[in-house]
């Protein structure tokens, strides 16, 4: 029976598109699902979409869709970024799916029927951005805001069902001293020994401030909240408590669960703790993996202009070198700044100077100096030796490396290998043998162990950069039953006078300036509201006449004016921000350009059912933009 592995990420929220650190995550999911399947190991890998809960739905309404449409779009978005990627996932899990939902169900009341969830009424403050509850306590160490992105949170109360969290306590800290390994990396843990010594509440697990959710079974104004439902999603996609539960009984525990830092707390306490419930044995190992932070050293924003689609660096540099550099510029368990400079130089050096170069050099010198063609002779120096031995131990180091999630590293030391062959070369001077022929033999040996090498590279890469790989070995000419990682702990695998392929080039070298400039370019106008929208984005917003029946200064406020504005069908509130500009009597009976399908907001308490269009020059002066009184109330403008 072959040995199994179960690798998850978390299910990302539907709330718009993949951005970098949702690829960090899934890219190192993907580089260990294909390097224990490189071992021989059957491998389950999953990802997929949490789509249910408060924050989808209004998302939902401010692209005038309905929220299943509106999951859909995100869904597609992100399977179609995987696939960009070279992510071979196994599962891709979405929460609206019907299995998932029948399961949640079962689940909900199976821990209902054992007395672990309870009804009661929910006070506390709640961060919509995270889904996420807090108590006063948590609030108040951080400045009122939300502990964990920082935005505002509101004060709710409504009816809700709650789960036994606080039962569990004991039993989690018994579990973490017995299993000091169950949360990774080093220090992660003490956090959530800290956490739950502080004392337990029980957990909201339904809502009823909104219906976009999983239904109760026996109380369908309350839906299922996201720990119930989301977390769950790593055994409902396996068939728990389904008649298909093969993969369930296959392969959980899971191996690995990768999460942000972020959210270790709930994988690491509350998802314990549902599974403790449910009498199911726990994941072998949460890794909670750092940020990638920007230049000024904050998360990724774009409010800050600090973000940058990883579509655009994958049609800017290959996937593969996104992939490598992601997994080789950071730790995996610590926080790491990106810069632009540092994504060029590693393609720049590691890549193209590196790599590359051993590459396109050693294939060459086999075709100027032996027709393409490696001949069958031997003669080792002890220069040679050291290469081996480099070569040896390297896999080794490799492999412990890769089961303990040291990506950097193990990158790192398959780079010794290409920096000792490029050494080698300029050990060994090929051009200089080439000028006796009674140094033919030793040119050959020199050149054949420099493509064994490199047979050895294309497999130790081939998690993290699949294309370059298969690339490496397209120009050794060489088939994929000695790439395997039994045949690169044999040295001498690669066929005497095998004819090599025609070199091509890697990675280009990139014009550090120019692109350092192109990139900030690229940056700015994606976040700053330069970029460019589609006819069918630009379509979305309903502009229509409207007419001024009634103005007044908002009390409260400078800058506001309420409006009364007839749009055609009925009158409406507009609130507007021009009240330094125009007094009340000059805007009655005019007809102005509203907005009409803004999701309505409050100011100053009073609720703004759309927005006028006004233009605004250099000086910051403001200009309502009037149309004919002619023109009736209502008209689209198209």
């Amino acid at each position: 029976m072959s040995k199994k592995f179960y690798v998850t990420t978390p299910i990302y929220y539907a709330s718009g598109k993949a951005h970098i650190g949702h690829v960090y995550s899934t890219v190192a999911a993907d580089i260990t699902a294909r390097y224990k399947r490189m071992l021989g190991y059957d491998v389950m890998f999953t990802t997929g979409m949490d789509e249910h809960g408060q924050k989808a739905e209004n998302s939902a309404k401010k692209e005038s869709k309905s929220p299943q449409n509106y999951v859909d779009f995100v869904s597609e978005d992100f399977k179609k970024m995987w696939t960009k990627l070279n992510i071979k996932y196994d599962k891709f899990i979405r929460t609206t799916d019907k299995n998932h939902k029948e399961i949640v169900r079962k689940i909900f009341d199976k821990l209902y029927e054992k007395n672990l969830i309870y009804k009661g009424k929910y006070k506390g403050w709640y961060c919509t951005p995270c889904e996420a509850f807090f108590t006063e306590k948590q609030i108040k160490e951080n400045n009122n805001l939300c502990p964990d992105c920082g935005r505002e949170v509101k004060w709710t109360e409504e009816e809700a069902y709650f789960f036994k969290l606080s039962e569990f306590g004991d039993k989690l800290l018994e579990y973490y001293k017995n299993n000091p390994e169950f949360l990774q990396p080093d220090g992660r843990l003490s956090e959530m020994i800290k956490f739950v010594e502080s004392g337990l509440e029980d957990l909201c697990v339904t809502r009823t401030s909104f219906n976009w959710g999983i239904p109760v079974s026996f109380d369908s104004k309350h839906v299922i909240y996201v720990w119930l439902d989301a977390l769950t999603n790593y055994i409902t996609s396996q068939g728990y408590l389904s008649a298909n539960s093969q993969d369930f009984e296959k392969y959980w525990p899971a191996d690995v669960h990768f999460v942000g830092k972020e959210i270790v707390r709930f994988h690491a306490v509350i998802w314990p703790a549902i599974l403790m419930a449910l009498d199911l044995p726990l994941p072998k190992k949460i890794f909670g993996h750092g940020w990638i932070l920007f230049g000024d050293g904050s998360k990724m924003s774009k409010s800050k202009g600090n973000v940058i689609d990883p579509e655009i660096l994958c049609e800017r540099y290959g996937v593969d070198a996104v992939r490598y550099f992601l997994m080789r510029e950071f730790s995996f368990g610590e926080d790491g700044l990106f810069t632009n400079e540092a994504l060029i130089n590693r393609i720049n050096f590691d890549l193209a100077n590196d790599l590359g170069n051993l590459v396109s050099r050693t294939i060459s010198m086999i075709d100027k100096y032996f027709n393409n063609t490696l001949i069958d002779n031997q003669r080792f120096v002890n220069s040679d030796k050291e290469l081996l031995d480099l070569v040896e131990n390297t896999i080794k180091n490799y492999e412990i490396n890769m089961d303990n999630f040291k990506f950097s590293m193990a990158l790192s030391d398959v780079w010794l290998i290409v920096s000792k062959c490029n050494k080698y070369i300029d050990l060994n001077m090929p051009w200089d043998l080439y000028k006796n022929p009674e140094n033919h033999d030793r040119l050959a040996c020199v050149l054949y162990n420099l493509c064994e090498a490199m047979r050895i590279v294309s497999v130790l890469i081939s998690p993290f950069m699949p294309e370059t790989a298969v690339k490496i070995q397209e120009q050794l000419n060489i088939s994929s039953e000695i790439c395997t990682w039994d045949k690169i702990k044999n040295w001498g695998e690669l066929p005497k006078n095998t004819t090599v392929n025609k070199s091509v080039i890697l990675f280009p070298r990139i014009d550090v300036q120019k692109e350092l400039e192109e990139l900030e370019n690229i940056i700015s106008n994606n976040n700053n509201g330069n970029n460019l929208i589609k006819i069918d984005e630009f379509f979305k917003t309903e502009l229509i006449v409207g007419e001024i029946l009634e103005c007044e200064k908002v009390k409260k406020s400078k800058k506001l004016l309420k409006l009364l504005v007839h749009d055609g069908t009925k009158n409406r509130t507009v609130v507007s921000g021009i009240s330094n500009y125009y007094t009340p009597e000059d805007l009655i009976n005019k007809k102005i350009i509203l907005v009409s399908n803004l999701e309505p907001v409050k100011l100053c308490g009073i609720e703004s059912q759309g927005m006028i269009l006004a233009s605004q020059d250099i000086n910051n002066n403001v200009k309502v933009i009037f149309v004919d009184n002619s023109v009736p109330a209502g008209s689209k403008i198209s």
